[in-house]
């Protein structure tokens, strides 16, 4: 009898697990294959090597981040405000924020990693641009709104100070409410 090989898929979610628990040096084959409960020899009929893995990787991240979150968002969304909120929601949930947080990191380490998540970025960004320009006609005050919202988004989760009086969950909401108020209000 036969036994069903392991999905490509599943070394390629693993690698990102791994990549979000500990950084690129936790994602390596051996340990992949424990935590998949196979043989490592599986590994190479999908994958020249680790450097071949850890390419997909950052496609599968980025196809995620980018065109899956927009699609996703675009379906579900009324209005530019509603696309946006959603787009933010996907992009920095519990699945997705913790392999950005460890791509971010990587970046810091390497220039490929890095070009890769400038073009991830920058895609985000154009994605708020796009939503807010009739908004914000103004070109800077436009671009400040996208910067201070993502950015708000990227690092919310890092910052740990208190909010006397209030919830996370208020302020995160105002700081919203603020970022996208109407222009001339």
């Amino acid at each position: 009898m036969a036994t069903a090989r392991t999905p490509r898929q599943a070394w390629i979610d693993a690698g990102l697990r791994a990549l979000a628990a500990g950084g690129p040096d936790a994602v390596r084959v051996e340990s992949l294959a424990r935590t998949l409960g196979v043989t490592k020899g599986g590994f190479y009929g999908y994958f020249a090597d680790r450097n071949a893995l850890l390419a997909e990787m950052l496609d599968d991240w980025e196809r995620r981040s980018v065109p899956d979150v927009i699609a996703q968002a675009e379906r579900e969304g009324d209005s530019a405000l509603d696309r946006t909120k959603r787009a933010a929601e996907l992009t920095f949930s519990d699945d997705l924020l913790p392999i950005d947080l460890a791509v971010r990191d990587w970046a810091r380490r390497d220039s490929e990693v890095a070009e890769r998540l400038r073009r991830v970025d920058n895609e985000r960004i154009g994605y708020l641009r796009r939503s807010f320009a009739d908004r914000y006609p103004d070109s800077v005050e436009l671009e400040a709104r996208c910067l201070l919202a993502f950015s708000a988004a990227i690092a919310g989760d890092l910052i740990a100070a208190d909010h006397p009086g209030h919830t996370r969950q208020e302020i995160t909401r105002r700081a919203a409410e603020l970022l996208f108020s109407d222009p001339d209000a």
